[in-house]
């Protein structure tokens, strides 16, 4: 479906405003005092999961594949960047021992072969990419080739999220079970609590948001993107075409994988922590909300979506302790039964009803002629 004008200009200037803000603005305004330390990395945090949240969009608005595993692939990116987080702590942990506390927790005294190359900041960020994207390219080949769809894939990947993080609570995996990985002190030899690195930290994750928007918007602006609504809106007749769907549609679940891995290897030394009730199913369940919420198929949408729910959640559960689930339910309902189309979507809603007001106007002012039976003479 094209996009009107107006919905476009609004898309292009919330581009332009909200990254100059994200990109230039928040960082400035901490640099002057004016931003604390907890608030930059806590948009920080927004940040990612609005990363996370086009990754679904990628999916779910543009291929019609509503995938419920994403926070997998977000929690695997940020597991692969606490291994190395955790081994750079060293002798400043609670055990003062090399290895990471929880492995002395549970009486080892070496380190596991698979951990030592995570001493290297260059081979965390390749797991980072290789290790989702290689569970997405042989789940996604196993079901795309099964010609697996709809509802049945929806199940398939909730069940493929709720199995790991079943696995990942066990401690027999060595990678922190249930407490999974925290008190982090530095990265890239700085230190984790200063403002600069704080900083550095949240500039990176700005960066990789627009990066991620552009490319996803050039990605489905190209005739791959054409391919993809096609995918969404009838997958028989592209078949029917000569396209082979399964890999196309394999293709764009690795990229939407690895993107939502990106977010969670940024979110890690920010939030300060990560372990398995990040990739448990309702993390995916809330995800996909804020897709629908900020307007699926646009690839700001979700990004407006989830910085928006995760504000209105932060802001509600200080203020409205009580009562914050509430809120958000509340909001959820207006949003779906008044908003429908999200909302980026708003703008656009508002001008097709003016529009059909003007023309309900202009039909009630035509005078009706009423047409007079002939007369006949007796």
């Amino acid at each position: 479906m094209n996009k009107s004008p107006l919905t476009s200009r609004v898309h292009f200037s919330l581009l332009l405003v909200s990254g100059a803000f994200l990109l230039i603005g928040m960082p400035v305004l901490h640099a002057c005092g004016l931003i604390q330390d907890l608030t930059l990395s806590l948009w920080g945090k927004y940040i990612c999961y609005g990363i996370m949240a086009i990754s679904i969009d990628l999916l779910w608005g543009y291929t019609g594949l509503l995938c419920l595993g994403q926070a997998l692939f977000f929690s695997l990116g940020g597991y692969m960047m606490g291994m190395y987080l955790m081994l750079m702590i060293g002798k400043l942990g609670q055990y003062k021992s090399d290895l990471p506390d929880f492995l002395v927790f549970l009486g080892h005294t070496y380190l596991p072969t698979f951990w030592k190359p995570f001493y290297s900041f260059p081979f965390a960020m390749l797991m980072v990419i290789l290790v989702p994207g290689l569970l997405a390219a042989v789940f996604g080949f196993l079901a795309f080739r099964s010609r697996i769809k709809g509802v049945y894939f929806s199940i398939l990947t909730q069940a493929l999220t709720y199995g790991a993080s079943l696995l990942f609570f066990r401690n027999e995996l060595l990678v922190g079970g249930n407490n999974g990985f925290t008190d982090f002190k530095t990265i890239v030899g700085a230190d984790l609590r200063l403002p600069e690195t704080k900083r550095g930290l949240y500039i990176a994750s700005a960066l990789l948001l627009v990066m991620v928007v552009a490319f996803c918007k050039w990605l489905t602006n190209s005739r791959f993107g054409l391919i993809q609504r096609a995918i969404r809106d009838s997958e028989n007749r592209v078949l029917f075409s000569g396209y082979a769907t399964a890999n196309f549609k394999l293709f764009i679940f690795v990229i939407s994988a690895v993107i939502a891995a990106f977010a969670g290897a940024l979110f890690v030394p920010q939030a300060g922590i990560i372990n398995p009730s990040e990739m448990t199913t309702d993390k995916s369940l809330e995800a996909v909300v804020w897709v629908a919420l900020g307007g699926r198929g646009t690839i700001v949408g979700p990004v407006v979506g989830a910085i928006s729910v995760n504000a209105l959640k932060s802001w509600a559960s200080r203020a409205y302790p009580d009562y914050w689930l509430l809120i958000l339910g509340g909001t959820f309902v207006l949003i779906v039964m008044f908003m429908p189309k999200g909302i980026v979507g708003l703008p656009a809603q508002i001008q097709g009803t003016i529009a059909r007001l003007k023309k309900k106007k202009e039909s009630d002012d035509v005078p009706v002629t009423s047409k007079k039976s002939p007369v006949t003479d007796p």
